[in-house]
């Protein structure tokens, strides 16, 4: 009977007794457990768990189909080293391949219901059903420990639960970047104290026991332990050797990676590693077993044989080496540990200075290098696998996530969707000129990660998250009006700083509610640098074909010709001022007419009848305040940019009640139909997006 379809071969998110992992080389299609996008989505989801295509029988957990984040060590005796239960005799496993494929087949306890299933968080959970509970328990989840999140400890460094700190370097070799040992970074890994000279010493062999064997071996059939090790010892780039009883020689290149030390006494097999002969000499590792020589006559012969072998792997692993040492080539950055970060040791000199006009300002840190590298695995490992618990919130180009420091301290992760409209050039953009900026009123950035196709930035966190969530959310009458203007008048002192004090004049051009941010003082920072333009130290304005921003925050001058400047950024600031003060949204319409908010608040205006704008949940004494901020607002959005004033005209008036304000001219977009007309007969057209995120308004062809 020719089977066509079999539900074995489509495991979903679970993997029951009798079911398979690995590859079906007739189809040469891969079955693999794939999570549900939440938990009340079932489509496919980020994370996945399958058999590593360059091992025999080892199970990876990754993310996005491409990053390792875990791993279960080499199958061994019906079991793997990173999911045992305690002895109990519940998950068994074997190994099978033939021409069909190679699998790893799940075998059934029949006295225990058990299932193993990729949750959605990226947490694989090994389960058992409870009869008294009628209930599944989970009987272990994976990654368990910091030790087991992929290589946490970098090259030739060894993860330890049971000592302190966790990780070490491997006997004879010494952290390569030892400052950052000392404030517990470990990711730069481990370097050799002494060379290797493969010339004059071709080294000798430590074992090392109840070790997790690394990945990414060369596997070669050799028979006897010595022919394994002269199969190293001769090629310099060789680092260890492993021999088990099955034959099996396992050779590795360059690092040796994930390693951990297993303490159920489990282990996949001691490890060889070479070494410089001064250093196994003074080590306290066991040495490397030699086979007992004897008097058998046949020995000649395998020597001889060896050789050969040796010549012909040689020729064999040259290729390898050669491919390895390219692939790898742009993967050799120093990766920090997120884990590890100390946010008081990383925080920018606040010093405050006073300019002549009496506005404070913060001078940005005068930083040569770039911004801190931290690894995806260290990534995974605070978000606890880019948890939907610990997902804070989605903008125009990805979700952020709540991210916790080993010091329980906490960061905010913004991780770029690959569908999104933020390539490289705006990420790129928005990690070196943020790096470069310091001030109270801009959020903090603490780094950021670049593996393949991941791109990942690293903020300071903000408890009360952003600014629309106050406006025109359920929390919207907690802000009161001591509140909102301080916001207001933190926003001008940020953007005061991007366009005049900082090194760099900054045009932010996207300046929106929800990139306003809220610290646990309610103090305003201003967020999400992709789309911000530098401009020259004599350059007044610039012009782009691409237009990007959000509806109802974009100036006229911006929208029709592709014009920047300071002053487009205060056209949104206006924007933002009227929506603090009313509580109402920039996209909406407003009065009998359908107007935009501009075009309510101007006929408003006109009419003496502004205080109508101001919110009705404000309780207020005095309204004289509020109608200032208002006509700040309104001047701020005239149509032509040169009436406009500039932030550091805002901050003054925002300061000095005693300054009389001039009336505003009427400002742009008053109706809906003058912003369609203004963006049709423009450089660019438009999509127009209902909820608030940034979009692209794509040249005309």
């Amino acid at each position: 009977m020719d089977i066509l379809w079999q539900s074995f071969d489509y495991p979903g998110d679970t993997w029951i007794p009798g079911g398979k992992i690995g590859l079906n080389r007739v189809t040469n299609t891969t079955i693999e457990l794939v999570s549900w996008k939440n938990m009340d989505n079932p489509a496919q989801g980020l994370y996945s768990l399958k058999m590593d295509p360059a091992s025999s029988a080892e199970l990876l957990a990754l993310s996005n189909t491409t990053h390792t984040y875990w791993r279960s060590g080499a199958w061994q005796d019906g079991s793997f080293p990173s999911m045992e239960t305690s002895g109990q005799d519940i998950y068994k496993f074997s190994y099978v391949s033939t021409d069909n494929g190679k699998y790893l087949l799940f075998n059934s306890n029949k006295s225990i219901l058990s299932r193993i299933v990729m949750s959605y968080s990226g947490v694989m959970e090994q389960l058992t059903w409870s009869p008294s509970r009628q209930d599944w328990v989970v009987h272990r989840s994976s990654p368990a420990s910091n030790c087991e999140v992929y290589n946490v400890c970098g090259g030739f460094g060894v993860c330890d639960l049971s000592s302190s700190p966790h990780c070490s370097c491997l006997t004879g070799f010494e952290p390569q970047f030892r400052n950052d040992w000392i404030i517990s970074d470990f990711t730069g890994g481990c370097v050799r104290r002494t060379p290797l000279d493969c010339v004059r010493d071709k080294g000798k062999f430590l074992r090392i026991s109840h070790i997790r064997l690394p990945p990414y071996s060369e596997s070669l059939a050799v028979q006897g332990a010595e022919i394994c090790e002269h199969a190293c010892s001769i090629n310099c780039s060789c680092s260890a050797f492993a021999y088990s009883s099955s034959g099996d020689c396992a050779l590795w290149f360059d690092n040796l990676l994930d390693l951990e030390r297993q303490q159920n006494g489990s282990t996949d097999g001691d490890l060889y590693v070479k070494l410089h002969s001064s250093e196994v000499s003074q080590a306290s590792e066991v040495p490397a077993v030699r086979v007992q020589k004897t008097h058998n006559k046949s020995l000649p012969v395998a020597l001889g044989a060896s050789i050969a072998s040796a010549i012909l792997i040689i020729c064999s692993l040259f290729y390898y080496l050669w491919r390895r040492k390219h692939k790898q080539k742009g993967d050799e950055m120093n990766y920090q540990n997120l884990s590890f970060l100390d946010l008081n040791s990383n925080r920018p000199n606040d010093k405050s200075g006073t300019t002549s006009k009496g506005t404070r300002h913060v001078e940005e840190k005068n930083e040569t290098g770039g911004l801190p590298m931290f690894s995806f695995s260290s990534i995974v490992a605070v978000t606890n696998n880019f948890s939907s618990a610990n997902k804070l919130g989605k903008g125009g180009f990805g979700p952020v996530y709540k991210g916790q420091l080993l010091s329980g301290e906490l960061v905010a992760v913004k991780r770029l969707s690959k569908g999104s409209g933020q390539g490289t050039e705006e990420f790129k953009n928005e990690t070196d000129l943020i790096a470069k900026l310091q001030h109270r009123n801009l959020v903090r950035i603490l780094g950021c990660c670049v593996e393949q196709d991941e791109k990942i930035l690293i903020y300071e966190y903000m408890p009360n998250r952003s600014l629309d969530s106050f406006l025109f959310g359920p929390k919207q009458d907690i802000l009161d009006l001591e509140q909102r203007v301080r916001i207001i008048e933190g926003i001008a002192q940020g953007l005061l700083y991007l366009h005049q004090y900082s090194r760099l004049r900054v045009v932010h051009r996207d300046l929106k509610a929800s990139n306003i941010l809220l610290d646990a003082y309610m103090d305003p920072k201003i967020s999400d640098f992709g789309l911000a333009r530098i401009l020259g130290v004599n350059e007044m304005q610039a012009n782009t074909n691409r237009i990007v921003g959000t509806y109802g925050y974009m100036s006229p001058e911006y929208v029709m010709e592709g014009l920047f400047s300071t002053k487009s950024d205060v056209f949104a600031f206006g924007i933002l001022v009227l929506e603090i003060i009313s509580g109402k949204k920039s996209t909406g319409y407003y009065g009998s007419e359908n107007l935009t908010l501009l075009g309510h608040a101007w006929e408003l205006w006109k009419s003496d009848k502004v205080l109508e704008l101001i919110d009705p949940l404000l309780q207020i004494s005095s309204s004289s305040n509020l109608v200032r901020c208002i006509g700040i607002g309104l001047l701020c959005v005239q149509e032509n940019p040169a009436d406009r004033p500039t932030m550091s005209n805002v901050v003054v008036m925002l300061s000095n009640e005693q300054i009389s304000l001039v009336s505003p001219n009427q400002p742009a977009f008053t109706t809906w139909r003058n912003f369609l007309d203004a963006s049709s007969n423009g450089s660019g057209f438009a999509v127009c997006s209902a909820n608030d995120v940034t979009i692209s308004l794509m040249e005309a062809r």
